[in-house]
């Protein structure tokens, strides 16, 4: 119980959680600050699955995602991709926008999670 109360003082990413942070391009160099939902919590840095604003209503990869729960400036829903897990160095997350919806962490847990040596990183 002690650990759980240091978590939440702490606000360290939490799977479920849903983060701002410089998340890495998955081809070439450079980041870009958005926000992401947390899947786990590493040794070697934060899995998580980025969020976009752009519409991706037409692939079966990404999650309709409603926005206002976590960003009240938001004009529309995002969408979560759920194809492409990234780890994200601890130095990178910025600040906690809230909590994914209960539907959206149990459809999280179908993300297939890639080997170790598979997972891209946001460091050369």
């Amino acid at each position: 119980m002690l650990v759980i109360s240091w978590l939440r003082r702490k606000r360290v990413p939490r799977p479920g959680d849903i983060w701002w942070a410089q998340v890495p391009y998955v081809r070439g160099r450079g980041s870009k600050l958005r926000p992401c939902v947390i899947l786990r919590n590493n040794s070697d840095g934060i899995l998580v699955l980025k969020i976009t604003s752009q519409n991706k209503s037409h692939r079966r990869d990404h999650l309709l995602i409603p926005t206002r729960r976590w960003d009240p400036y938001a004009k529309k829903d995002s969408y979560l991709n759920l194809g492409e897990p990234i780890l994200v160095p601890r130095a990178e997350f910025q600040r906690r926008a809230g909590r994914a919806a209960w539907a959206v962490r149990r459809r999280m847990r179908s993300v297939r999670i890639p080997p170790a040596g598979d997972r891209r990183h946001g460091t050369p």
